[in-house]
Protein backbone atom coordinates (compact mmCIF):
# COMPACT_ATOMS: atom_id res chain seq x y z
CA UNK A 1 0.00 0.00 0.00
CA UNK A 2 3.26 2.64 0.72
CA UNK A 3 4.26 1.68 -2.41
CA UNK A 4 0.84 2.44 -4.65
CA UNK A 5 0.80 5.75 -2.60
CA UNK A 6 4.66 6.42 -3.79
CA UNK A 7 3.79 5.43 -7.62
CA UNK A 8 0.70 7.60 -7.02
CA UNK A 9 2.24 10.28 -5.92
CA UNK A 10 5.05 10.37 -8.83
CA UNK A 11 2.70 10.08 -11.40
CA UNK A 12 1.17 12.87 -10.14
CA UNK A 13 4.38 14.96 -10.32
CA UNK A 14 5.08 13.96 -13.26
CA UNK A 15 2.22 14.73 -14.39
CA UNK A 16 2.65 18.95 -12.76
CA UNK A 17 5.66 18.83 -14.25
CA UNK A 18 4.86 18.14 -17.89
CA UNK A 19 1.61 20.70 -17.83
CA UNK A 20 4.46 23.12 -15.85
CA UNK A 21 6.79 22.46 -18.85
CA UNK A 22 4.13 23.18 -21.56
CA UNK A 23 2.47 25.95 -19.72
CA UNK A 24 5.89 27.68 -19.88
CA UNK A 25 6.23 27.08 -23.20
CA UNK A 26 2.72 27.08 -25.11
CA UNK A 27 1.07 29.64 -23.41
CA UNK A 28 3.14 32.64 -24.23
CA UNK A 29 3.11 32.00 -27.50
CA UNK A 30 0.61 33.87 -29.95
CA UNK A 31 -1.07 32.49 -33.05
CA UNK A 32 0.29 33.96 -36.49
CA UNK A 33 -0.74 34.45 -39.87
CA UNK A 34 3.12 34.89 -40.35
CA UNK A 35 4.76 31.73 -40.62
CA UNK A 36 7.10 29.59 -43.05
CA UNK A 37 4.18 27.56 -44.35
CA UNK A 38 4.47 24.41 -46.25
CA UNK A 39 3.57 24.42 -49.29
CA UNK A 40 0.09 23.51 -49.69
CA UNK A 41 -0.82 25.76 -46.76
CA UNK A 42 1.27 28.80 -48.06
CA UNK A 43 -1.63 30.48 -49.36
CA UNK A 44 -5.00 30.87 -48.22
CA UNK A 45 -8.22 32.04 -50.27
CA UNK A 46 -9.62 34.89 -49.15
CA UNK A 47 -13.75 36.04 -50.44
CA UNK A 48 -14.93 38.62 -51.96
CA UNK A 49 -19.27 38.99 -51.23
CA UNK A 50 -21.08 41.30 -53.74
CA UNK A 51 -24.77 40.51 -53.74
CA UNK A 52 -25.44 36.97 -55.06
CA UNK A 53 -21.87 36.61 -56.16
CA UNK A 54 -18.85 35.58 -54.50
CA UNK A 55 -15.51 35.89 -55.80
CA UNK A 56 -13.10 33.55 -54.46
CA UNK A 57 -9.30 34.32 -54.66
CA UNK A 58 -6.40 31.42 -54.27
CA UNK A 59 -8.94 28.28 -54.55
CA UNK A 60 -6.28 25.78 -53.95
CA UNK A 61 -6.02 23.06 -57.23
CA UNK A 62 -3.23 20.98 -56.46
CA UNK A 63 -2.34 18.10 -58.84
CA UNK A 64 -0.89 15.08 -56.78
CA UNK A 65 1.07 11.84 -58.73
CA UNK A 66 1.79 10.88 -54.90
CA UNK A 67 1.01 11.55 -51.21
CA UNK A 68 3.73 14.06 -51.29
CA UNK A 69 4.35 14.75 -55.16
CA UNK A 70 2.03 17.66 -56.29
CA UNK A 71 1.96 20.55 -59.23
CA UNK A 72 1.02 23.23 -57.56
CA UNK A 73 -1.96 25.47 -58.67
CA UNK A 74 -4.43 27.99 -58.13
CA UNK A 75 -7.33 29.48 -59.59
CA UNK A 76 -9.54 32.61 -58.91
CA UNK A 77 -13.34 31.99 -59.38
CA UNK A 78 -16.84 33.79 -59.05
CA UNK A 79 -19.69 31.69 -58.10
CA UNK A 80 -23.80 32.52 -58.17
CA UNK A 81 -25.23 31.51 -54.81
CA UNK A 82 -28.60 31.15 -57.13
CA UNK A 83 -26.40 28.12 -58.74
CA UNK A 84 -25.80 26.89 -55.46
CA UNK A 85 -27.66 23.14 -55.58
CA UNK A 86 -26.30 20.75 -53.51
CA UNK A 87 -23.86 20.27 -50.00
CA UNK A 88 -21.35 17.21 -49.40
CA UNK A 89 -19.91 15.76 -46.19
CA UNK A 90 -16.64 14.00 -46.36
CA UNK A 91 -15.40 12.07 -43.92
CA UNK A 92 -11.94 10.07 -44.00
CA UNK A 93 -11.22 7.93 -41.29
CA UNK A 94 -7.06 7.89 -40.46
CA UNK A 95 -7.36 4.33 -40.04
CA UNK A 96 -9.41 1.24 -40.57
CA UNK A 97 -9.28 -0.58 -36.97
CA UNK A 98 -9.99 2.44 -35.18
CA UNK A 99 -12.60 4.31 -36.91
CA UNK A 100 -12.87 7.14 -34.48
CA UNK A 101 -9.33 10.11 -35.81
CA UNK A 102 -10.53 11.50 -38.77
CA UNK A 103 -10.44 14.31 -40.90
CA UNK A 104 -14.06 15.76 -42.35
CA UNK A 105 -14.74 18.67 -44.59
CA UNK A 106 -17.91 19.84 -46.85
CA UNK A 107 -17.98 20.54 -51.11
CA UNK A 108 -20.29 22.63 -52.16
CA UNK A 109 -22.14 21.79 -55.67
CA UNK A 110 -22.54 24.23 -57.44
CA UNK A 111 -24.94 22.39 -60.40
CA UNK A 112 -23.24 18.91 -61.60
CA UNK A 113 -19.67 20.31 -62.56
CA UNK A 114 -18.56 22.81 -60.32
CA UNK A 115 -17.58 21.83 -56.73
CA UNK A 116 -15.83 23.97 -54.19
CA UNK A 117 -14.54 22.00 -51.25
CA UNK A 118 -13.43 23.66 -47.68
CA UNK A 119 -11.33 21.76 -45.50
CA UNK A 120 -10.77 22.99 -41.91
CA UNK A 121 -7.13 22.29 -41.22
CA UNK A 122 -3.86 22.41 -38.73
CA UNK A 123 -1.82 24.72 -40.83
CA UNK A 124 1.65 23.60 -40.76
CA UNK A 125 5.21 25.14 -41.23
CA UNK A 126 7.72 24.12 -43.40
CA UNK A 127 9.10 20.41 -42.32
CA UNK A 128 6.18 19.65 -39.98
CA UNK A 129 3.93 16.75 -39.71
CA UNK A 130 0.36 16.84 -38.08
CA UNK A 131 0.10 14.57 -34.99
CA UNK A 132 -2.60 14.62 -32.72
CA UNK A 133 -0.73 15.45 -29.96
CA UNK A 134 0.74 18.14 -31.57
CA UNK A 135 -2.86 19.51 -32.33
CA UNK A 136 -3.23 19.64 -28.72
CA UNK A 137 -0.14 21.91 -27.56
CA UNK A 138 -0.52 24.81 -30.13
CA UNK A 139 1.87 23.60 -32.46
CA UNK A 140 -0.65 24.49 -35.44
CA UNK A 141 -3.11 27.90 -36.28
CA UNK A 142 -6.55 26.94 -37.89
CA UNK A 143 -6.43 27.30 -41.72
CA UNK A 144 -9.92 27.44 -43.85
CA UNK A 145 -8.40 25.47 -47.25
CA UNK A 146 -10.80 26.42 -50.00
CA UNK A 147 -9.72 23.93 -53.04
CA UNK A 148 -11.09 22.14 -56.64
CA UNK A 149 -12.49 18.51 -55.42
CA UNK A 150 -9.21 17.00 -57.88
CA UNK A 151 -7.10 18.22 -54.83
CA UNK A 152 -8.80 17.59 -51.86
CA UNK A 153 -10.85 14.57 -52.35
CA UNK A 154 -8.36 13.00 -55.40
CA UNK A 155 -5.42 12.51 -53.00
CA UNK A 156 -7.26 11.69 -50.05
CA UNK A 157 -9.02 8.91 -52.15
CA UNK A 158 -5.87 7.62 -54.03
CA UNK A 159 -2.55 8.24 -52.43
CA UNK A 160 -3.31 8.73 -48.66
CA UNK A 161 -4.00 5.31 -48.34
CA UNK A 162 -7.59 5.59 -46.19
CA UNK A 163 -11.21 5.28 -47.42
CA UNK A 164 -13.04 8.19 -48.38
CA UNK A 165 -16.85 8.65 -47.78
CA UNK A 166 -19.13 11.40 -49.65
CA UNK A 167 -22.31 11.97 -48.32
CA UNK A 168 -24.95 14.52 -49.94
CA UNK A 169 -26.64 16.05 -47.30
CA UNK A 170 -30.16 17.22 -46.60
CA UNK A 171 -30.61 20.72 -46.70
CA UNK A 172 -33.21 23.61 -48.22
CA UNK A 173 -31.21 26.35 -50.55
CA UNK A 174 -31.73 28.98 -48.09
CA UNK A 175 -29.47 26.86 -45.76
CA UNK A 176 -26.57 25.87 -48.73
CA UNK A 177 -26.19 29.40 -48.98
CA UNK A 178 -25.94 30.61 -45.37
CA UNK A 179 -23.36 27.80 -44.54
CA UNK A 180 -21.06 28.56 -47.58
CA UNK A 181 -21.40 32.14 -47.15
CA UNK A 182 -20.37 31.98 -42.99
CA UNK A 183 -17.67 29.20 -43.95
CA UNK A 184 -16.10 32.04 -46.33
CA UNK A 185 -16.35 34.85 -43.61
CA UNK A 186 -14.63 32.67 -40.93
CA UNK A 187 -11.91 31.93 -43.58
CA UNK A 188 -11.61 35.98 -44.05
CA UNK A 189 -11.73 36.08 -40.34
CA UNK A 190 -9.05 33.56 -39.32
CA UNK A 191 -6.12 35.78 -41.31
CA UNK A 192 -6.74 38.79 -40.09
CA UNK A 193 -7.09 37.30 -36.43
CA UNK A 194 -5.74 33.73 -36.09
CA UNK A 195 -6.10 31.19 -33.70
CA UNK A 196 -4.81 28.25 -32.55
CA UNK A 197 -5.93 24.74 -33.74
CA UNK A 198 -6.22 22.16 -31.27
CA UNK A 199 -7.10 18.60 -31.55
CA UNK A 200 -10.15 18.41 -29.30
CA UNK A 201 -12.03 22.15 -29.29
CA UNK A 202 -10.87 23.86 -32.12
CA UNK A 203 -10.73 21.24 -35.32
CA UNK A 204 -12.11 20.34 -38.39
CA UNK A 205 -15.51 18.85 -37.26
CA UNK A 206 -15.89 21.05 -34.44
CA UNK A 207 -15.99 24.09 -36.56
CA UNK A 208 -18.33 22.45 -38.90
CA UNK A 209 -20.57 21.62 -36.20
CA UNK A 210 -20.17 25.53 -34.88
CA UNK A 211 -21.21 26.42 -38.37
CA UNK A 212 -24.33 24.18 -38.30
CA UNK A 213 -25.76 25.64 -35.33
CA UNK A 214 -25.12 29.27 -36.67
CA UNK A 215 -27.77 27.84 -39.01
CA UNK A 216 -29.91 25.23 -37.48
CA UNK A 217 -29.23 26.98 -33.90
CA UNK A 218 -29.21 23.61 -31.74
CA UNK A 219 -29.37 21.06 -34.36
CA UNK A 220 -25.97 19.23 -33.33
CA UNK A 221 -24.31 19.15 -30.15
CA UNK A 222 -21.14 17.43 -29.35
CA UNK A 223 -20.36 14.32 -28.13
CA UNK A 224 -17.82 11.54 -28.32
CA UNK A 225 -18.90 10.75 -32.03
CA UNK A 226 -18.16 14.61 -32.89
CA UNK A 227 -15.10 14.27 -30.71
CA UNK A 228 -14.45 10.99 -32.29
CA UNK A 229 -15.39 12.49 -36.11
CA UNK A 230 -14.69 8.80 -37.76
CA UNK A 231 -18.25 8.14 -36.54
CA UNK A 232 -19.56 11.92 -37.04
CA UNK A 233 -21.54 10.11 -40.30
CA UNK A 234 -23.32 7.57 -37.70
CA UNK A 235 -24.50 10.78 -35.90
CA UNK A 236 -25.71 12.85 -39.29
CA UNK A 237 -27.34 9.61 -40.78
CA UNK A 238 -29.52 9.22 -37.14
CA UNK A 239 -30.32 12.82 -37.46
CA UNK A 240 -31.60 13.05 -40.73
CA UNK A 241 -28.86 15.60 -41.80
CA UNK A 242 -27.61 12.78 -44.42
CA UNK A 243 -29.67 12.70 -47.71
CA UNK A 244 -29.68 8.51 -47.49
CA UNK A 245 -31.51 5.51 -46.74
CA UNK A 246 -30.55 2.35 -45.05
CA UNK A 247 -28.77 1.17 -42.51
CA UNK A 248 -25.03 2.52 -41.78
CA UNK A 249 -23.57 -0.08 -43.11
CA UNK A 250 -25.34 0.06 -46.55
CA UNK A 251 -25.14 3.82 -46.63
CA UNK A 252 -21.03 3.79 -45.73
CA UNK A 253 -20.38 1.03 -48.41
CA UNK A 254 -22.97 2.92 -51.15
CA UNK A 255 -20.92 6.62 -50.95
CA UNK A 256 -17.29 4.88 -50.23
CA UNK A 257 -15.63 6.46 -53.10
CA UNK A 258 -12.13 4.72 -53.30
CA UNK A 259 -12.84 2.97 -56.09
CA UNK A 260 -14.63 5.02 -58.26
CA UNK A 261 -11.96 7.79 -57.63
CA UNK A 262 -9.26 5.36 -59.67
CA UNK A 263 -11.11 5.20 -62.34
CA UNK A 264 -11.65 8.55 -62.82
CA UNK A 265 -8.03 9.43 -62.35
CA UNK A 266 -7.21 12.54 -63.41
CA UNK A 267 -10.35 13.33 -65.61
CA UNK A 268 -11.85 16.67 -65.83
CA UNK A 269 -15.19 15.32 -64.80
CA UNK A 270 -13.71 13.80 -61.66
CA UNK A 271 -16.90 15.26 -59.87
CA UNK A 272 -19.33 13.72 -61.63
CA UNK A 273 -17.74 10.19 -61.42
CA UNK A 274 -17.23 9.99 -58.24
CA UNK A 275 -20.83 10.15 -57.61
CA UNK A 276 -21.41 8.44 -60.16
CA UNK A 277 -23.17 5.14 -58.52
Amino acid sequence: MRLLRHLSRALLATIVVAAGAWAAVALPRTPSADRHWAADHARLARASLEGDSVRIHDVRDFRHSAADRYAEGWYDRTYQLADLSSVWYVVTPFSTSFRGPAHTFVSFGFGDTTFVAISVEARREVGERYSLIAGLVRDFEVAYIVGDERDLLARRALYDGGEVFLYPVRATPEAMRRMFVEMLERANALQERPEFYNTLTNNCTSNLIDHVNRVAPGRLSAGIKTILPGYSDEVALSLGLLDADGSLEAVRARYRINDRARAAGASVDFSRLVRAR
